[in-house]
């Protein structure tokens, strides 16, 4: 020992802590031979317990303020010591401060997806996470249980164990809460407490208390979650022809993005044109009037085409009225029932007399 620390041990008779690292549940209180001696001060700020440990038996416990050491408030020490009046001479004890905070903001989150059967979409993977609070309430036991001989003990000491039990009473509570994933966000908060009430009494066997339980998200596979936003474009437009008027929709869309000049221009014109075509025809044959149904009467029975010159739709005509367009070129599109798509008329054989030269 050096004469400094000989020094200190004789002359500060404070014995306290400052924590600033935020995340400390526990600190040994360290001094030269750790001796104490009668008259000392002990400082105990808000949010801390200090306790006396005697050759490894926990003895007093200190609540926040300021407490001078004598056999009059160190009852169960003078009693395992045998001081009957007042100890005279310095003694050696561990003074060990408990941070009694919370901890908050401590992450939670499944690593593998929780399988369960949803009463609406049947079976499906989740993954969830949140964060929760944790404080110690029970000192005693805390200390027993995680802090030990530990100098110090961190938060992240025991951060694996807390978010393992977690998780497995949220996996429960999701897989036997009979709980439809569409209406889960509406009922985070009764999910949380569910969890919290299952699980708080598993944290208590360390001391500790879970104040605090928050679901931020549960969600699905991202395949899942796009085949779910797939079916709500599909219920927007109604039972048109479900998965082709949206597999048309999408068309027109790229068309527009597409930068290659008239042909696509018109391709996404045609392909509008027939969307129209079909939500009407569909209007009639289940006797609805939709707001945008037009005055036009229905097409021309037989072999009734439709072209397109520019950005305008004409038709429909027969094949034979055709010839008589002069504005119609092997580009130009055409479109018929029974057409997948608008086609330039130079690649239908159906109409090479048409685009033949007019004598």
């Amino acid at each position: 020992m050096t004469l400094r620390e000989f020094l200190v041990g004789e002359l500060i008779d404070i014995i306290e802590w400052l924590d600033d690292s935020g995340d400390t549940m526990a600190w040994r209180f360290s001094r030269p031979r750790n001796e104490i001696k009668n008259g000392a001060e002990l400082i105990v700020r808000p949010a801390q317990l200090a306790i006396f440990i005697d050759q490894g038996r926990l003895a007093d416990v200190f609540r926040p303020g300021r407490h001078t050491l004598t056999t009059a408030n160190l009852p169960l020490l003078s009693s395992i010591r045998g001081w009957k009046y007042g100890f005279a001479s310095p003694f050696k004890a561990d003074v060990l401060f408990v941070n009694t905070k919370q901890f908050t903001n401590q992450k939670w989150g499944t690593s593998n997806p929780v399988i369960l059967t949803d009463p609406t979409l049947g079976p499906v993977r989740l993954r969830a996470y949140g964060t929760y609070a944790v404080r110690v309430v029970d000192p005693a036991s805390f200390v027993r249980e995680l802090v030990g001989t530990n100098s110090t003990f961190i938060v992240e000491q025991i951060a694996d164990q807390l978010r393992d039990l977690v998780v497995a009473k949220v996996s429960a509570v999701l897989a036997t809460g009979q709980i439809s994933v569409l209406e889960l966000a509406a009922k985070y908060a009764e999910v949380g407490a569910r969890v919290l009430d299952q699980v708080a009494p598993q944290f208590q066997q360390y001391g500790l208390g879970l104040t605090q339980l928050v679901i931020e998200n549960v969600s699905l596979p991202p395949e899942v979650e796009a085949t779910l936003d797939q079916k709500t474009r599909m219920n927007m437009l109604g039972d048109l022809d479900r998965y082709t008027q949206l597999q048309s929709a999408d068309a027109i869309r790229d068309a527009a993005r597409n930068p290659s000049g008239g042909a696509a221009a018109g391709v996404g014109i045609g392909m509008g044109a027939a969307l129209g075509q079909r939500a009407m025809s569909y209007a009639a044959t289940n006797g609805a009037t939709p707001a945008t149904q037009s005055n036009e009467p229905p097409p021309l029975p037989g072999d009734a085409w439709y072209y397109a010159v520019g950005n305008d739709r004409h038709g429909p005509v027969s094949a034979s009225a055709l010839r008589a367009q002069t504005a119609i070129t092997a580009e130009t599109l055409v479109w018929r029932r029974g057409m997948a798509e608008w086609t330039p008329a130079g690649a239908v054989p159906e109409l090479a007399t048409i685009l033949a030269p007019k004598k």
